[in-house]
This record gives structure tokens, C-alpha cells and sequence, in this order.
């Protein structure tokens, strides 16, 4: 008789452990690890703003064109930031440029303006001691936020740049849409072309 008791309470376990696993396990090894750790942190919203033709006077656009043929007026533009371990990952997001288009794009380290060198140069993590920085040590995907992108069908495409270092407080103040990609061929090291249109965030 106790035999048969335990055999029945082992059963009644067993079969309350399979119910509480939902029945439903596809593979996973670990029921302890989070779905979430092999995805990339999301980014915290910066700045968007759709693009309008720079201000004759006073306080510009957040987001200005200054090539309405090449970036109309009305396209948006959009981007965050995360910081994690000393790394730094940032995104760019645009809609209603050109279609199928090649586009350059990077940090910059001032607010936009009426004119489209008030944005100042790239930001560099380490600071080339040379202006205008075409130095490839300097003007580099690992030293400086490119966001180079090619838009789709529909004129939209998503750009994310990951760098190991973080920005220094208040010297990253704008992101800057060029006309072609970026070279890095020396002497031309970091350019892309003019500067077709800006957005200020402040990282």
C-alpha cells in the first residue's frame, strides 16, 4: 500500500512540474536567462524635429535644410543615444528624403545654424590638433559618430554608430546630413560632401 502512495505522489509531482513549465519550452537550456540579453540596449531619445529652411533672423529651426532639393523640406529627422560600460551607441533615423540615395552623416559638436559651418567640426574623442581634421588617426569611424546611410524606396533609413569611449559633457551638440558618403582616404579622411541639412541635439 505505501508503495502504491508514494508512486501516486510522485506521479501527482511530476505532473504539476511539466504543468508549471507551461509545456511550451522550445529549446531554451536555461529557463533563468532573460530573452533580452542578447538584444541591443535601446536608445534614449535626443532630439527630432522635421526640417525646415534655415530662419532670416532670430532663433533658428532645431531642424534646418539647406539643400531643398536634396533634403525637402518636411523630412524628419530623429535621434538617440545609449551610454553603457563606457560605450556609446547612437542613432539616426530619417524619413522623406530622396529615394535609394546615399547620404553622409555625423556629430557635430555645435548647435545647428543659419549658415551650415555653425555646426562647427565633427566631434572627435581624441581631438585632432589640425583643422580641418582629414587625418584618418583622427577623422575615423572608432574616433569620431559616423551615421552614413542609404534611404529605401520610401526615402527612410535607420543609421546606428557603437564607439568605446563617451562624450564630454556639452561638446556634441548637433547631428549633420552631407551629400555623399564618408572617405577615408587620406587627406580626405572624414569628409562627405556638403552639408545638406542639420538637426541640434545636444548628447
Amino acid at each position: 500500500m505505501r508503495t502504491t502512495v508514494a508512486a501516486l505522489m510522485g506521479a501527482a509531482l511530476l505532473t504539476g512540474l511539466v504543468a508549471c513549465s507551461g509545456g511550451t519550452d522550445t529549446g531554451s537550456t536555461s529557463s533563468s536567462t532573460p530573452t533580452t540579453t542578447t538584444q541591443a540596449p535601446s536608445v534614449t531619445p535626443v532630439a527630432e524635429s522635421a526640417l525646415a529652411a534655415p530662419a532670416d533672423s532670430g532663433d533658428q529651426p532645431k531642424g534646418i535644410t539647406y539643400d531643398v532639393a536634396k533634403v525637402p523640406a518636411g523630412a524628419k529627422l530623429s535621434t538617440g543615444s545609449s551610454v553603457s560600460g563606457g560605450q556609446t551607441v547612437v542613432e539616426l533615423k530619417v524619413t522623406g528624403l530622396l529615394p535609394n540615395t546615399k547620404y553622409g552623416s555625423h556629430v557635430h559638436t555645435k548647435p545647428c545654424g543659419a549658415k551650415p559651418a555653425d555646426s562647427g567640426p565633427h566631434y572627435q574623442h581624441e581631438k585632432d590638433p589640425v583643422t580641418p581634421s582629414v587625418d584618418p588617426k583622427f577623422a575615423n569611424a572608432q574616433n569620431e559618430i559616423w551615421l552614413d546611410l542609404t534611404t529605401d524606396a520610401q526615402g527612410s533609413a535607420t543609421s546606428t554608430a557603437t564607439v568605446k569611449w563617451e562624450f564630454r559633457a556639452s561638446e556634441a551638440n548637433s547631428v549633420v546630413i552631407h551629400a555623399a558618403h564618408t572617405s577615408t582616404e587620406h587627406g580626405k579622411a572624414g569628409t562627405a560632401g556638403d552639408r545638406l541639412a542639420c538637426l541640434t541635439a545636444a548628447f
